[in-house]
């Protein structure tokens, strides 16, 4: 009990908002529907959690930073193409598994060009680059699904370490590290930085540009690492994949904690916004609500955090003015 009290007392006040929402949520799905409260029922938002999880953690780093790349669902449908054709080509499932990140690495410093050299908004520049993908991925598979992979990528990251899959102590790993980043190096302190203020960032000497193209590359390499796990999940690239997954992102990152303007994240919010995105999704199929409001939910929720972000911005502001009379 004192070391739940000692971890509760760690969270903040939108992060508990954020856990109590999720158990709320299972209790409320758990008695309209038998299904939901299953192990199974259990593992399987585990296991659609994981892709949002780490392009999740890329889109914390980006919008700390002040950016944003609404391409990134699609980078990860790109790089899961890469990875089917590694796999199609006989190559060792290792290869196959590190090429995944490698693309999406290679398809984030392209974003970064684009954004960073080109000096053109974030917002702007990734939904061209959405366009651009879109038709990529078109092209590439000829429109048909890439299917029927072989096994050998779903054998070597389906076996678990302590019982545990891969997919967990990889997920731990890379939001470890990204905490350590943000905590423990320079390379944190000048994205908070740059998110905060770019302009002050510049001035105080950081290398604005090195920082941005690094934060961009991670994001992508993130997404290339997801698209990795979801071959070997699925063994098959649909045409749509990854396209809700920069929506679903956005939303579970904002609901987590991070602003949207940049200079604040929280990893642990970031999580937590996943697992309720992914709890509440889940219970609104299972109670018979078609999946194509979900996308509506997200959406909804997304514009509501806002909302009340914008609306505590004005009366903190508004207390501010009174106090300085």
């Amino acid at each position: 009990m004192r070391r739940l009290n000692q971890a509760m007392s760690m969270l903040t006040g939108r992060e508990l908002i954020l856990l109590a929402a999720c158990v709320v949520l299972t209790i409320a799905f758990a008695s309209a529907s038998p299904v939901f409260a299953t192990p199974e029922n259990a593992a399987t938002i585990m296991r659609n959690s994981v892709e949002l999880l780490l392009i999740g953690l890329g889109m914390t780093l980006l919008l700390a930073m002040g950016g944003i790349d609404v391409s990134i669902g699609v980078v990860m449908g790109l790089s899961a193409i890469a990875v089917g054709r590694a796999l199609g080509a006989d190559l060792d499932p290792a290869v196959a598994a590190v090429i995944g990140p490698l693309a999406g690495a290679l398809l984030g410093l392209v974003t970064a060009a684009v954004v960073v050299l080109g000096r053109i908004p974030a917002i702007v520049g990734t939904l061209g680059l959405l366009g651009i993908y879109r038709t990529a991925i078109f092209v590439v598979l000829g429109g048909q699904w890439l299917s029927g992979l072989p096994t050998g990528l779903t054998e070597m990251l389906g076996a678990g370490l302590g019982g545990v899959p891969l997919s967990f102590w990889m997920i731990a790993l890379a939001y470890l590290a990204v905490w350590l980043a943000l905590r423990r190096t320079p390379f944190g302190l000048h994205l908070l930085a740059i998110g905060n203020s770019e302009e002050k960032a510049r001035l105080a000497g950081i290398s604005v540009v090195k920082v941005r193209f690094a934060a961009f590359v991670i994001s992508g390499m993130l997404a290339g690492l997801a698209a990795t796990f979801y071959v070997a999940t699925y063994r098959n690239v649909e045409m749509s994949t990854g396209s809700t997954l920069a929506l679903d992102a956005i939303a579970a990152v904002v609901l987590g904690g991070t602003s949207i303007l940049g200079g604040r994240c929280s990893l642990i919010g970031t999580v937590l916004g996943v697992l309720l995105l992914r709890i509440l999704q889940n219970g609104l199929l299972l109670v018979g609500v078609p999946s194509l409001w979900q996308t509506v939910v997200t959406g909804g929720l997304l514009i509501a955090v806002l909302s009340l972000e914008v609306l505590a911005g004005r009366l903190s502001f508004s207390k501010m003015g009174w106090a300085s009379r």
